[in-house]
């Protein structure tokens, strides 16, 4: 058995006690980027509701509404509103990728701005993204496009949002309208972001909309439903995307963003550790068996499972998108809807909000994910970091374990940074900082560069060409 496929198994049987010694480093920036393969893409990324602005979609009655009891959906009551005012400031925005020295930058289009109802489309938002794709390209910044980033146009909810069949085919449509707007410009993209987070957050937390809450058996269909309208969509851009925008001979690179969280048991309980891989089979292992092999194979104990094979799906991908924060320790409650309560260890350094610092997880899901055997793009990776003390130290500790996977034999093409700016961040509104960039919502929203826009510029500055 290879290394790779090895770790693989370790990882997926929560039965590893490999220690890859990053925890606490803090690697030199002198050459840091240099272990990296040539043509890797250092970026961003953000997403279209959490920084354009001035949009009317779900999340915008969701923001507006409250709990049962009296708490707002969204922390302090925030609305996203402006926002960053992105969608009228972009060539500022411009200015700070170069000024990162960004070889990438990971957007999305916001669907509700493009078509606000069934079949009208907005040819002046969508002129405006083709102008965003063709900035980009003259400034040497490989645009990735994100299709869905967790926002649904009004019509689309009303007709039950990704519980409907319908939408799943709405969806497909939608991909091939964009991938033949934009396909000139654009190879890299990504249809779908977390399906797994968002199918959990909607329909289990029921912190998003459609705000159900501990609702397993249709959470379960709704990422179901994610991961085939993943494979119509990949089809259909394929065959609407034709150009080679880049010169490498592909016309589209297509995954979707994959969110994953290492899952340790508690203890060496059998309950626990049980517990612990039926946990990470169904968020992390799920979504890349569909996207490589074809099979949806989700499976809650008691519960629900769904096991199918769609046609189209096995193959649909060119690369694995892995957006990688943080490691939770599993403690089995069978009566809980998760089948466990989820922490972080005491003691543990943590982010603003309470996530575990743990830059070994991004180098262990690395070697995991490679071994499914295709490239893997690090399409986000972040820390919410207000007083902006520790994310100098996260950005280089991470970039080293992704050094250190490269080495190791995986096949790791990108590192896209959560985020190029302080935004909107969904149920917690704008109190999480993750810009590499600050943004002022007092003051105009003024950008001010944090301290690690010189690491990430000096990393940036070493990677091969």
């Amino acid at each position: 058995m290879s290394r790779l496929a090895s770790l693989s198994l370790c990882l997926g049987l929560l039965a590893c006690t490999e220690r890859p010694g990053l925890d606490a480093a803090d690697p030199s920036l002198a050459t840091l980027g240099t272990g990296l393969p040539k043509g890797f893409l250092m970026g961003t990324a953000t997403a279209a509701h959490q920084i354009e602005g001035g949009l009317d979609n779900d999340w915008t009655d969701w923001e507006a509404g409250s709990f049962p009891d009296g708490t707002p959906h969204v922390k302090h009551g925030d609305r996203s509103g402006l926002a960053d005012d992105s969608w009228n400031r972009f060539d500022d925005d411009l200015a700070l990728m170069k000024q990162l020295g960004a070889t990438s930058y990971r957007f999305s289009v916001e669907w509700s701005r493009l078509e606000p109802e069934r079949g009208a489309w907005n040819a002046a938002a969508m002129e405006r993204y083709k102008e965003w794709v063709r900035k980009l390209r003259a400034a040497g910044i490989e645009p990735m496009v994100t299709l869905f980033h967790f926002t649904l146009p009004k019509w689309v909810a009303a007709q039950g949002g990704f519980e409907s069949r319908q939408t799943m085919d709405d969806f497909a449509d939608f991909s091939a309208r964009v991938a033949s707007e934009l396909g000139d410009g654009v190879d890299l993209w990504c249809t779908i972001n977390e399906p797994n987070v968002y199918a959990v957050e909607g329909w289990l937390e029921g912190i998003f909309p459609p705000g159900k809450k501990d609702d397993t058996k249709t959470q379960t269909l709704v990422l179901a439903n994610l991961l085939e309208a993943h494979g119509l969509a990949a089809a259909r851009i394929r065959a609407a995307d034709t150009v080679d925008a880049d010169g490498d001979g592909r016309a589209t690179l297509i995954s979707v963003a994959h969110h994953v969280r290492l899952f340790q048991p508690a203890s060496n309980s059998t309950l626990d550790t049980y517990i612990a891989a039926v946990t990470d089979d169904y968020f992390n292992e799920s979504t890349p068996r569909a996207l490589v092999t074809g099979r949806i194979l989700l499976d809650i104990p008691g519960t629900i499972t769904v096991d199918k094979r769609i046609e189209g799906l096995a193959g649909s991908v060119d690369y694995l998108g892995i957006n990688y924060y943080s490691r939770y320790i599993v403690r089995a409650d069978l009566g809980a809807a998760a089948l466990s309560q989820q922490y972080t260890l005491p003691g543990r350094p943590t982010s603003d909000l309470g996530w575990d610092l743990y830059p070994d997880g991004m180098y262990l899901s690395l070697m995991r994910f490679a071994a499914w055997g295709v490239p893997v793009y690090v399409t986000e990776n972040g820390i919410a970091d207000a007083k902006g003390e520790l994310r100098v130290k996260y950005l280089k500790q991470h970039v080293a374990a992704v050094e250190r996977a490269v080495a190791d034999g995986a096949d790791v093409r990108a590192y896209l940074h959560w985020s190029l700016l302080d935004n909107f961040e969904w149920a917690d509104g704008f109190e999480p900082r993750f810009g590499l960039f600050a943004v002022d919502y007092g003051n105009g929203r003024a950008r001010t560069a944090t301290p690690a826009v010189e690491t990430f510029r000096a990393i940036a500055d070493h990677v091969p060409r």
